[in-house]
């Protein structure tokens, strides 16, 4: 799970400390009404995340070659829709990292659509064995994400 930059840029950018993730809401987005479908939140907020890594220096979410293979997951999520999306919206996804542990990280997103908040989540994430057994944040990975990492008093 070393994975640190090996040419692979992000998407988006950082303004400041928070990430900017520009999407679009296609028709495959949506649900019968034309409105994103709210699973599909959880997907850009995914998308978001990885790209914020990899902006920070981190291509890799996964070390599946490696003798023990690990990956990130969610060890919790809690969102709250404020608002739906529409096929054709043009969204961004906002992520702040909020917490770096031995074992986890938080994060705060907002899926905005120009100022309207449409969706905001608190995530919390780990790095697990394919057994589901946490494991440490590797050194270079902590220090890689360390910089983004939002102060307690901002």
């Amino acid at each position: 799970m070393t994975g640190l930059h090996k040419g692979i840029a992000g998407l988006g950018h950082f303004d400041g400390k928070t990430h900017l993730l520009p999407l679009r809401v296609y028709y495959e987005d949506t649900d019968l009404s034309g409105m994103v479908y709210h699973a599909n939140y959880l997907r850009y907020m995914e998308r978001a995340r990885t790209e914020f890594f990899r902006s920070a220096g981190v291509s890799r979410m996964a070390d599946l070659e490696s003798p023990e293979p690990t990956a990130w997951t969610l060890t919790h999520a809690d969102v709250r829709f404020h608002r739906p999306a529409r096929l054709d919206d043009a969204l961004t996804v906002l992520t702040t990292l909020t917490a770096i542990s031995g074992v986890r990280i938080n994060a705060h997103q907002r899926v905005m659509c120009a100022d309207a908040l449409l969706v905001e989540a608190r995530i919390e994430a780990c790095i697990v064995t394919l057994t589901g057994r946490p494991r440490r944040l590797p050194e270079e990975v902590a220090r890689a994400l360390a910089p983004f990492l939002l102060d307690s008093g901002a």
